[in-house]
């Protein structure tokens, strides 16, 4: 029976509009739950999985478990971690009672909150997990222009709260972290001036593992507070920070084209000596036609004058599905990575809005005028999908502001032999910390990446393999990279990296010598630490 060829054009067309349409029906979708994709292997010969213990003690019916056994994991969806149990803390006699308990059963403890470290800070096998989320009280002083905030809070809760006199000093570029995981990270962002974390912290009240609370800030108990602030949650737990806020402002929007290895120059002329600029960051190209050639610089300059009385409360995202439709197909060949590099770079200033906040004018790129609290806050809903099989991973690499131009070569060089597929990169700038664990010890610019891999072995494999050879590039340039991400480094590039990690672990002990605090990260780093020490 012969088929006429009108109608094999008809069903192939058919065919295609259901494809395409399926195809972004699935690229744009929301994740129907968070991505559990096992478990990356040993951190470099430290075995990173421990046995079950012989006797698991009954859990307290007086400590508020919202979970009793069963597996954690972070956003990675790669550190699967069997855990004793998860309580709820609502209030700090929970978490005294969570240590006693801990204590008694010989069970160690871990902090978590939104879990957006990528390998296993927040947990450990059988450990005793506290959920610090509903830690999350938020008093504004507005005669001190500070904020006094349990460690669950969010960025984004707080950013409501003080808004719109008020704005945030330093954070990240992205709400959604707990104030208690950025402290732990030492987090930095968009603001250059304010720089990380540390320096806008009056003072962090701390539960010991002997269950006593003390205060510590940059004075006061000054060793325990360069130990806590970038400590990964080894020295005691937070319940709650004050910080410094500062006066919200209006900023005006721009952006500027370069040549990416133009930046420093730029930086010297346009943005170091510049007070009335706010905010800013920079994104590299990703299309592999000028892989890390060309960076786009946001600008958030103040505009002079008071604050409008009727500034409207800060929005939520809008065109979500849209930019995670774009993100996703990015992740599919050299041409959709040009294709959202497109966007960016030529098709989004053309949308630009003068006459409604940013968060209100995504779909037409950015607004012209913006408070401060409005360019960082937004969640990110566009980042998280439900695509299978694979992940998004954070890197960030810090180097002296000299060796910029070495380190953007390099990372190009190694971006291709490794055939990455980078998603995102940008440049901050960040200065030197006075904290135990420094990632940068002089004035510094970081190297932001965020990368798609596939989560069979063959993936893990290969993100190990490019992760070591960015951490060689960045050794070789003098710098450091940060310990929130995956732990796929070896001991050598460890210590060469933190040579004050010796140091840090006789602190920890000192603070904590039953070693009642720990995390899947503590284990592996204490490991290749010891090992490498013994040699």
């Amino acid at each position: 029976m012969k088929i006429s060829r009108r109608l094999v054009l008809g069903a192939a067309a058919v065919g295609l509009t259901s494809w395409a349409g399926w195809s972004i029906s699935r690229l744009a979708a929301a994740p129907g739950a968070s991505k559990d994709l096992g478990r990356v292997g040993d951190l470099d010969g430290a075995a990173l999985a421990n046995d079950p213990p012989p006797y698991v003690p009954p859990h307290d019916p007086a400590l508020p478990w919202s979970m009793k056994g069963g597996e954690l994991n972070d956003a990675s969806g790669l550190s699967r971690t069997p855990v004793y149990g998860v309580v709820a803390v609502r209030s700090r006699d929970d978490v005294a009672k969570a240590l006693t308990f801990a204590k008694a059963n010989k069970l160690k403890i871990a902090m978590a909150a939104v879990r957006h470290s990528m390998g296993g800070h927040a947990f450990d096998d059988h450990a005793l997990v506290l959920d610090m989320r509903r830690l999350n009280s938020i008093e504004l002083d507005t005669a001190t222009k500070t904020v006094r905030v349990g460690a669950g809070a969010t960025w984004h809760d707080i950013q409501n709260a003080i808004h719109p006199r008020f704005a945030v000093k330093a954070m990240q570029s992205t709400d959604i972290f707990s104030v208690g995981g950025s402290i732990s990270v030492n987090a930095h962002g968009m603001d250059h001036h304010a720089g990380a974390l540390d320096g806008s912290i009056r003072s962090l009240e701390i539960m010991l593992a002997n269950g006593t609370v003390t205060v510590c800030s940059p004075t006061l108990n000054a060793e325990l507070f360069r130990n806590i602030v970038g400590g990964y949650g080894l020295f005691g737990v937070i319940l709650s920070a004050e910080l410094e806020v500062v006066d919200n402002a209006v900023y005006e929007t721009s952006r500027a084209l370069i040549g990416a290895e133009d930046f420093p120059r730029y930086f010297d002329e346009h943005i170091a000596g510049d007070n009335g600029l706010g905010l800013f960051y920079g994104h590299l190209s990703t299309a592999t036609g000028n892989l890390l050639d060309e960076m786009v610089v946001y600008r958030y300059d103040a505009v002079d004058g008071e604050l409008p009385d009727d500034l409207p409360p800060l929005g939520e995202p809008g065109m979500v599905a849209v930019k995670r439709f774009i993100l996703n197909l990015s992740k599919y060949g050299s041409a959709f990575r040009s294709l959202k590099w497109y966007v960016e770079k030529t098709l989004e200033p053309k949308f630009e809005s003068c006459t409604v906040p940013r968060t209100a004018a995504l779909a037409e790129g950015e607004a012209c005028l913006v408070s401060r609290n409005d360019p960082m806050h937004d969640s990110v809903p566009y980042l998280f999908n439900d695509l299978k099989g694979e992940t998004d991973i954070l890197h960030e690499y810090f180097f002296p502001r000299s060796a910029y131009p070495a380190m953007i070569e390099g990372a190009r060089k190694v971006m291709r032999e490794h055939d990455a597929n980078l998603l995102n990169a940008s440049v901050r700038v960040v200065d030197a910390a006075d904290i135990a664990l420094p990632y940068a010890t002089e004035p510094a610019f970081s190297l932001v990446l965020y990368i798609n891999q596939r989560t069979d072995p063959q993936g893990n494999a290969k993100m190990r393999a490019l992760t070591r050879a960015l951490i060689d590039l960045t050794l070789q340039n003098g710098g450091r990279f940060f310990l929130p991400y995956q732990l796929h480094y070896t001991a050598g590039q460890l210590l060469a990296a933190y040579p004050e990690l010796p140091s840090f672990l006789e602190a920890k002990r000192k603070y904590d010598p039953e070693e009642l605090f720990v995390s899947t990260f503590y284990r592996g780093v204490s490991q290749l630490v010891e090992d490498t020490m013994a040699a």
